[in-house]
């Protein structure tokens, strides 16, 4: 017989190979698609996993998509270690990038390069805006963060609606729902000529050394980890849970609106509808598959942005829906989810 025994520790080492066992399943049940669907399952393959990454201008595209699933799986993960559901990222975003749009139309023909900062700062400033009041809710009222958050999507999904078709709508734009063009001074540096990706890249790196340092080498770091895994050990220690609520929210939110300010002043180039691109959703999935630790989201991020240009071209090249990006996100997360089994429980064979 086939049964499932309790180990008598979680397995460090099955920690780690299960996300790798979940990809590998994850590519097996996608030959099975494209096979499914009459489509040559090795040239499906090479679409998502070597199309993204055979030029330089490849691996720049997979470094444009990387960033805001980085940086918003980051924040995320404090969240996630605070036992701090935060599921409306993708709203954080969404703000942050309005705000960070909003300061880059005021900028005129004197500006100077000192307005990206205040760019920047205004997506983090309106990501940390909008998870206050999730924060606020759970805070006063004891509102669950989960249906908070995850409604304040839509409400700032119709924000943007309402400023792209209304006040902020293009007079030259021909009726289209847009801003304007953002102006060359308020748009982010990019690292090479040819390429896309831009100095968000390096941010998002950097912040993931940082939130290495936060979690792993400081006291505030610490008291966020132990009020997630022994609320009550970490009352008896002296820390606050309502001030692990509002840092957990806070980052995240603040990581989310960087995120968002990075992608309208970085590739977009000004706020249209198509701003909320699902990125705030799919990190969730990249903070898990990374197991909450920045090396690991660093790579997960790439999986996914590998998951997102896959679809793309899956879509113009082999005729295939776009919707296949969110199919092979939800497999690996489904795989991940039975395949972290393996850390608690041990399979062993033999009679009953």
């Amino acid at each position: 017989m086939l049964r499932l025994e309790p180990r008598p520790a979680p397995s460090r080492a099955w920690t780690w190979a299960s996300p790798l066992l979940a990809l590998a399943i994850t590519v097996v049940i996608g030959v099975i698609l494209f096979s499914v669907m009459g489509k040559d399952p090795v040239r499906g393959l090479q679409v998502f996993f070597w199309e993204p990454i055979k030029s330089a201008y490849a691996l720049g595209e997979l470094g444009v998509k990387a960033t805001p699933l980085l940086l918003i799986a980051l924040g995320l993960a404090v969240c996630f270690r605070s036992n701090v559901w935060n599921i409306g990222a993708e709203g954080q975003f969404v703000i942050g990038a309005i705000a960070a749009g909003g300061v880059a139309l005021l900028a005129g023909k004197d500006t100077g390069r000192w307005i990206v900062f205040a760019v920047l700062l205004a997506g983090v400033l309106g990501g940390m805006l909008w998870a206050g009041i999730t924060a606020f809710l759970r805070d006063k009222f004891n509102a669950g963060e989960i249906l908070v958050s995850l409604m304040l999507v839509y409400v700032a999904i119709q924000v943007l609606f309402y400023l792209v078709y209304g006040p902020w709508k293009d007079p030259a734009g021909y009726n289209f729902p847009q801003t304007r063009t953002f102006d060359a001074v308020t748009r982010i540096p990019r690292l090479m000529q040819g390429s896309r990706v831009n100095i968000g890249a390096l941010i998002a790196l950097a912040s993931a050394a940082l939130l290495w340092v936060y979690l792993f080498r400081t006291r505030s770091g610490f008291a966020q980890q132990v009020g997630g895994l022994a609320p009550a050990a970490a009352r008896y220690a002296g820390f606050s849970s309502r001030r692990a609520l509002w840092t957990a929210l806070l980052i995240s939110g603040g990581t989310a609106g960087l995120a968002g300010a990075l992608e309208v002043a970085g590739p977009i180039g000004q706020l249209t509808p198509y701003v909320p691109a699902g990125y705030g959703f799919a990190a969730i999935i990249v903070a898990f598959v990374g197991r909450l630790h920045p090396l690991g989201m660093v790579l997960a991020a790439i999986l996914m942005s590998m998951f997102y240009i896959g679809g793309e071209l899956a879509q113009s090249r082999l005729g295939l829906p776009k919707s296949l990006t969110g199919v092979f996100q939800g497999l690996l997360l489904f795989t991940l989810l039975a395949c972290d089994t393996l850390v608690n429980y041990r399979i062993h064979w033999g009679k009953r």
